[in-house]
């Protein structure tokens, strides 16, 4: 059995265990709640159900909009930003504080590898520690208004504001680090936040509420609520919501922006992201990086690579050594030190990556590795073979994002052909190349229609310091400390009119 083991006691009042498994309350309205009905949390370790949290209703959701809409939003936006800044800095201490808790919990609920959930809970804790890049970018200017004969005499003040109440919807891959995230850059701002966990792994999401709780954060403008994605969209309409950040699938993003009508967003969507290997390239080095794209965390990141082009004349020695690589993953329970990749979020995601994978064989493909399933959660790491351009194009594994440890290699003859390839997704999130020659490096830079492109490594948006997002059907705007800002405050002219009253004394023409 994976069952979760809290030990700290900061978290004891949000939880009671039942038969072994732990019953959490949720935030609403600055108030911990608990409900009869509840929704199973299971791990993907061996999907035993080792938490439940509480299903809310309409009533409770309306409650929570409306402490947010009426008091919190303007509780956090009247708190100074250097308190601000002090709150979250706070919050960080106390991330490292209870981080076994919080390691434990990305264990158990999301099947991290520990190295995986350590690296996730120091990034969470050294996003909130670089908010004070963040608030470099809530600025405005002056505007003299002399440059127009209309209006002369007059001068303006523009100014960025927060846009009242963020909803946040998070994903299930980096439940923390998101929900940090989202949190870091509209708090900064001076928004309230409402806060969607994932369905499959809220409990990391909770333990991480309870210490915004004891950091000192105005309760009421902050909630977490607990409802199944397919039941959101009348909180995602709510006109008390002015802004969304959404982290998820395509095809979820869409559905979003449908339901949600006029509103601000900032949406980070499907991947799924191309490596370019030219003829220059360390082979050696771009071999583990590129495998470490397609595995790490078991594939399940929007910045993984599916689709890896290889030039002619290196084609067979680096797809050789790809294979090697792959072929030293070991895939296992993510609480054994030996395991490199864990479980993926649900036997549903393991039958797509098989369904995918069928297909590409049967129209064609090799499996050079992998291929196989090896539990209801547990698959190999796994390299198609794909030599044929037209089949290539017309596999699942081309047109969509399989969330899964699973890429399809093949080979280019020149570089047009490698942009064609690679822009010919409907996907414009990351591409990575390896390669030295600046020339082509340049020109695949500039032609590639990316929202990232990076050179001699894998794509990983790591804690954000560097922007990141999409193109085309991979998102709206940009995630990254200093970035996201821009979508969660808006513009606000003041014109100040001082016509007749002596202030200027303009020359006549």
């Amino acid at each position: 059995m994976s069952g979760l083991k809290l030990r700290s006691p900061v978290f004891s009042g949000i939880y009671r265990e039942s038969n072994g498994v732990y019953e959490f309350a949720t935030f609403v309205g600055g108030k911990w709640i608990w409900k009869d009905e509840m929704i199973d949390v299971r791990s993907p370790i061996d999907l035993s159900i080792i938490g439940r949290v509480p299903r809310l209703d309409w009533d409770d959701i309306d409650r929570a909009l409306d402490v947010v809409y009426s008091a919190g939003r303007w509780s956090i936006r009247d708190t100074p930003g250097w308190r601000r800044l002090e709150l979250l800095e706070r919050l960080a201490d106390l991330m490292e504080e209870h981080r076994d808790d919080l390691v434990e919990s990305l264990i158990i609920n999301s099947g991290k590898t520990r190295g995986q959930a350590v690296g996730e809970v120091n990034a969470s804790i050294d996003r909130l520690r670089r908010a004070d890049l963040d608030a470099r970018k809530i600025y405005g200017e002056y505007m003299p208004g002399d440059w127009d004969p209309t209006t002369l005499e007059t001068e303006a003040v523009v100014r960025r504001e927060p846009l009242g109440v963020v909803l946040a919807i998070i994903p299930f891959n980096y439940p923390l680090f998101d929900a940090v995230s989202k949190f870091t850059y509209s708090v900064v701002a001076g928004n309230a936040v409402v806060i969607k966990p994932p369905s499959a792994d809220p409990i990391p999401i909770l333990l991480f509420a309870k210490l915004v709780e004891e950091s000192g954060f105005p309760k009421e403008a902050f909630s977490v609520l607990t409802i199944p994605g397919r039941e959101s969209d009348r909180l995602i309409s709510d006109w008390r919501i002015q802004a969304i950040s959404f982290t998820g699938s395509s095809g979820t993003g869409r559905k979003v922006i449908q339901a949600a009508g006029i509103k601000q967003f900032i949406m980070e969507l499907g991947g799924g992201d191309p490596a370019i290997v030219l003829p220059d390239a360390d082979l050696d080095f771009a071999a583990e990086r590129v495998a470490a794209g397609i595995y790490s965390y078991a594939g399940q990141r929007c910045d993984a690579i599916k689709l890896v082009l290889v030039a002619n004349d290196i084609y067979q020695d680096f797809r050789d050594k790809l294979v090697s690589q792959l072929s030293r993953v070991v895939v296992g329970d993510p609480r054994d030190e030996k395991t490199t990749m864990g479980p993926l979020i649900s036997p549903e995601s393991a039958d797509e990556m098989m369904n995918s994978i069928e297909e590409a064989v049967k129209a064609g493909g090799r499996i050079l590795y992998g291929g196989r399933k090896l539990g209801e959660t547990y698959v190999e790491p796994t390299l198609i073979e794909i030599l044929d351009k037209n089949v290539l194009k017309g596999l699942k594994l081309y047109r969509e994002e399989v969330f899964a440890p699973v890429a399809l290699i093949t080979s280019f003859s020149n570089l047009d052909e490698a942009i064609e390839l690679a822009n010919g997704r409907a996907y414009g999130l990351d591409a990575a190349i390896f390669g030295y020659n600046m020339d082509q490096v340049r020109k695949l830079a500039r032609l590639l229609e990316f929202g990232a492109i990076y050179i001699n490594d894998m794509p990983r948006h790591g804690v954000g310091y560097y922007p990141f997002g999409g193109r085309k059907d991979s998102g709206i705007g940009r995630e990254g400390v200093g970035y996201s800002i821009e979508y969660v405050t808006t513009y606000k002219t003041i014109v100040y009119n001082y016509r007749e009253k002596g202030v200027w004394r303009y020359l006549a023409d």
